[in-house]
């Protein structure tokens, strides 16, 4: 059976569906601002798109955005302010959400975009965290988007940029986290949800076209 959608397109429909309505949500970049527009069009008119560059909106930008500090995503935002003001949403207990995507995640949720392989002698550097790790803290729920690639999907991440359920357990709450955790992880192949007193990730679904 032939599909006239692609991949990416999937994957933009299964993170749409994490968004309820009236949510506060930090988007991030690529992949999930598809996803909150889609959310938006359909089932979520009511839910707002936040941006760690001070940015909250409506409506996505219109126009090309290859970072979110783009005029674009200034031009007809709901809220424009700092980054303090923005993340200070987290801390306050005000955002349901966020996306986040990474060079590794664990079995635990935990991600990783800070490096690979020995901390004093690395094989790639990466980008680093952002505000990734804020949001992973507190936000309400994750969302992580990643490709489905055995050097991604990892028994254990090298670096914990951004925390997911650590150890596993309750290891989260006794770290002091406040945000629920990882409640989904979203590849271009499945989706992956933790199971048992664990929070270990497993297998939800798999994509049409692929098999377990």
């Amino acid at each position: 059976m032939s599909h006239d959608y692609s991949t990416q397109e999937l994957m933009i429909i299964a993170a749409a569906r994490q968004i309820a309505d009236g949510e506060r949500i930090f988007v991030g970049m690529r992949l999930p601002i598809t996803a909150y527009g889609v959310a938006r069009l359909t089932h979520a008119p009511n839910a707002v798109g936040l941006f760690e560059s001070g940015v909250a909106r409506y409506e996505p930008a219109d126009g090309m955005l290859y970072t979110m500090c783009d005029g674009p995503n200034q031009l007809g935002a709901a809220w424009t302010t700092g980054l303090i003001q923005i993340m200070g949403l987290l801390s306050g207990g005000r955002v349901h959400a966020g996306f986040i995507g990474g060079a590794e995640v664990d079995k635990y949720g935990n991600i990783n975009t800070s490096y690979i392989g020995d901390l004093d002698n690395p094989k790639v550097k990466l980008p680093g965290s952002g505000g990734a790790p804020d949001i992973a803290s507190m936000a309400e729920r994750l969302i992580i988007i990643i490709n489905h690639q055995k050097h991604r999907l990892v028994e254990k991440v090298d670096f914990i940029t951004s925390p997911g359920y650590l150890d596993g357990g309750d290891a989260r709450k006794k770290a002091g986290l406040p945000g629920a955790g990882p409640a989904v992880i979203i590849t271009d192949r499945a989706i992956l949800r933790p199971y048992g007193p664990n929070n270990e990730f497993h297998l939800a679904s798999v994509h049409p076209g692929h098999t377990a």
